[in-house]
């Protein structure tokens, strides 16, 4: 089951950092709450050391905003492979999800869907560094830990959602997506690479939740639509045109039961200039395009609406500006 056409939910950080003004403004905002992630709160609530926890061999010095691995003859490796199994559940605990836990406190049952958020184990393994500087990714060991981990940080998650919602919408932030490709990241491999998504999307589906990825960019969107998820959410204000060159692949991927979840309010500097009237303006045009090539009933159908990316690095008042503007475009388009 899919949300409402049109229905309105967000990517994951906010700007402030009190924990219960960000929630009561998500609670009252949002078609779809999603808990949120508070990078200026702490730097635990950042995207890699957030998901980190539990993690053999993690180090983390907050006041110098560090995180990596380091290997040392400690059993940390032996005791994670004897207690994370394929049913394991891994708490994101209160130090480390402020945000989360607080939604957990405020929300009242029952919500038709509930969104959370993980960090894509792509992004995971290729934003995090052992102490020689190596990108976990290229160690196959840490690389397959590291998955395992956030897939029982994904059970872990839909199991306390699922106490306040018939539907839980679990997104895997995958922004490293983006620069795969790149002088940086030749090493990757595309298929592996893909597979650690599928894995990642089908612990979701396997666990009764609706598996969503979010690329704040351009990607291999046939690829990533070719996992198995059931929402992309894209930022459809900066990179439309990418993705509408795989038009064909698009079409089918709707066709099979998926949906777009379009980033369309930006949360870049963009939205200073922005005007609800002027992206109301360019929303049009963008659906009018599409329609030209995608049957215009099947993409209004299934159509979710979000901000571009998360507004952490924002301010609050630039924040309620974006979020407003999502609120206004879903009253516009849904009557």
């Amino acid at each position: 089951m899919l949300p409402k056409p049109f229905s309105t939910t967000g990517i994951g950080s906010l700007p402030h950092k009190d924990a219960e003004e960000a929630c009561r403004l998500i609670l009252k905002t949002f078609d779809i709450p999603f808990w949120p992630q508070l990078p200026k709160m702490s730097f635990r609530e950042w995207m890699i050391p957030q998901y980190s926890e539990g993690m053999p061999y993690i180090r983390i010095d907050a006041e110098k905003e560090l995180v990596w691995i380091e290997r040392n003859k400690s059993d940390e490796l032996e005791r994670f492979y004897e207690s994370c199994t394929d049913d394991s559940r891994i708490a994101i605990s209160d130090d480390y999800g402020r945000g989360l836990h607080t939604f957990l406190k405020m929300i009242k049952a029952p919500f038709g869907f509930l969104k959370g958020h993980v960090t894509g184990p792509l992004t995971f393994t290729l934003g995090l560094k052992d102490a020689d500087g190596r990108l976990v990714y290229f160690d196959e060991e840490l690389r397959e830990i590291a998955l395992m981990l956030l897939k029982a940080k994904i059970r872990w998650q839909i199991g306390m959602l699922k106490q306040f919602a018939d539907n839980v919408i679990i997104f895997l932030d995958e922004p490293i997506l983006s620069a795969l490709g790149s002088t940086a990241y030749l090493g990757v491999n595309s298929d592996d690479a893909m597979r650690l998504i599928r894995e990642a999307s089908d612990t979701i589906k396997d666990n009764g939740g609706i598996s969503g990825i979010h690329c704040c960019g351009n990607a291999d969107w046939p690829s990533v639509m070719g996992t198995g998820i059931d929402i992309l959410n894209f930022d459809a204000y900066g990179y439309f045109d990418t993705l509408l060159m795989y038009k064909d692949d698009v079409d089918r991927f709707l066709e099979r039961g998926g949906c777009l979840a379009w980033g369309i309010v930006p949360t870049t500097d963009a939205i200073r200039r922005e005007t609800f009237d002027s992206i109301r303006k360019q929303f049009d045009m963008k659906l009018e395009k599409m329609s030209k090539t995608i049957a215009s009933g099947l993409i209004l159908s299934r159509i979710i609406l979000t901000p571009s990316c998360g507004t952490g690095s924002r301010s609050i008042e630039e924040a309620l500006k974006i979020f407003q503007m999502l609120m206004q475009l879903k009253e516009a388009y849904s009557k």
